[in-house]
């Protein structure tokens, strides 16, 4: 019998430890997928990809003990050989082969150049052949931005005393109302794909104080543009016992540097390989909304059309003020009207046709909606009417607060958007693993 004791030694290095000094000369084994091969007649060059990027390995002519035109692009393989500093390869480290074991073999040739520094390639092409479309150091560099900035996100929180939360998708009713809504058959009662972890993360403040989640959230907009997903991940949190919506802000503003700070010490590669310079996020200049409008009126002649809520231009010229004005690529825009939130949303008490809500606008890009939440019972009772709402399928939600909830708020930022932005990208399903909108649903 056997028991497993915890991880085991492997007798194959990683590039981390290859680059490392006290490597050189020494004979080592590592695994890898060979990225390209550029044949030099006597010598070639096989270059390994592996989850810490590229490695250069040196094939010699009746030396490195294998024949080279056997070898295939995105086989997998165990090399050996002697490590040499070369400050002209990938890390500075090179592996002399001597010897290589083939682990794998494709059963057809790559469908994309992946090797290539820049896929040359439509959207379309890249989406329809996505698993392999990201083997490219490149495309494949913008999803470890995406992982620092969740694991940014979960580890800020937990410095400041969040729980982190884990809410159903399938659910009775719509946190949001309105009919962007997938609606569905649960086993012969109708149901909903969440739009927002909404009433559930409000609901556990009542248990934890602070929550956050990161999950799915599911729209049903037939919008096509290069902005919106119908199903997208939210990095989602509630705090109570909040003196303002503005400790909101200030939340959102100290995890913003916090994670800017993690990728810049952390994902320093992937910063070089996509050329990003991140932005500063030391202040972030705040707006109401109505002026926001205004001064994108004014400065740069733009007609107001809807006064309740903000166009996408008039999110790229507020942004764009506000970079030329204080050179913040970061604004939040405040005091949404009420018509536009939803009934949760606290209303200002100085004029009630304002919220206490917010968004944070990105380089001319909305990437987050937050704000202070209703917590009182009967006020809540009262909005529901006021919009002439139903109860129905809220109560459960509704008995939270019946049974004394504190002061709250919260938000949910969006994720490929902000990573969109952050890699400099024009379109979010290019920041979107398996992206899903009107027309996708494969792969």
């Amino acid at each position: 019998m056997e028991f497993m004791t915890g991880i085991r030694e492997k007798e194959t290095v990683g590039l981390t430890a290859l680059t490392s000094a006290d490597m050189e000369g020494k004979t080592v084994k590592t695994e890898g997928t060979v990225h390209t091969i550029r044949d030099m007649g006597e010598v070639a060059f096989v270059i390994l990809r592996s989850r810490e990027g590229l490695l250069q390995c040196v094939y010699e002519e009746g030396k490195s003990g294998f024949a080279l035109k056997k070898l295939k692009e995105a086989a997998c393989v165990e090399a050996e050989g002697t490590v040499r500093r070369e400050e002209r390869a990938p890390h500075g480290v090179e592996l002399r082969l001597t010897g290589l074991k083939v682990l794998s073999e494709p059963a057809a040739p790559l469908p994309l150049a992946i090797s290539k520094w820049k896929l040359n390639t439509s959207l379309e092409a890249k989406l329809n052949m996505r698993s392999v479309s990201l083997r490219n150091i490149r495309e494949r560099a913008k999803f470890r931005i995406q992982e620092g900035i969740v694991r940014g996100f979960r580890d800020f929180l937990y410095s400041q005393g969040f729980t982190e939360i884990h809410t159903p998708k399938i659910g009775a009713k719509g946190a949001e109302g309105g009919s962007n809504l997938f609606r569905l058959d649960y086993f012969h009662h109708p149901a909903v794909l969440a739009q927002s972890p909404q009433f559930y993360k409000q609901m556990m403040v009542g248990v934890f104080d602070r929550v956050f989640e990161t999950g799915p959230v599911f729209r049903a907009e037939k919008h096509n543009t290069k902005r919106h997903l119908n199903e997208y991940t939210s990095l989602d949190f509630e705090m109570g016992y909040i003196d303002s919506f503005e400790d909101i802000m200030a939340m959102e503003t100290g995890f913003l540097q916090y994670m800017l700070a993690l990728l810049e010490k952390e994902y320093a590669p992937e910063l070089k390989i996509l050329d990003i310079t991140l932005p500063k996020a030391d202040k972030i200049p705040a707006v109401r909304f109505d002026e926001a409008k205004r001064l994108a009126s004014e400065k740069y002649g733009h007609k107001i059309r809807n006064p309740y809520d903000l166009e996408p231009e008039e999110e790229v010229l507020i942004g764009r003020c506000f970079q030329e004005e204080y050179g913040s690529d970061f604004v939040f825009v405040t005091h949404y009207p009420s018509k536009k939130r939803p009934f949760y949303a606290m209303d200002d008490p100085a004029d009630p046709k304002f919220t206490l809500s917010f968004d944070l606008l990105y380089k001319g890009l909305e990437i987050t909606t937050g704000g202070q939440r209703i917590h009182d019972y009967q006020m809540l009772l009262d909005k529901i009417a006021a919009r002439g709402m139903t109860e129905e399928g809220m109560e459960q939600y509704l008995d939270t607060f019946k049974y004394g909830m504190p002061p709250h708020g919260g938000l949910g930022i969006g994720l490929e958007r902000l990573t969109m932005k952050l890699v400099g990208e024009d379109n979010v399903r290019e920041t979107t693993l398996f992206p899903r909108d009107l027309s996708r649903l494969e792969p």
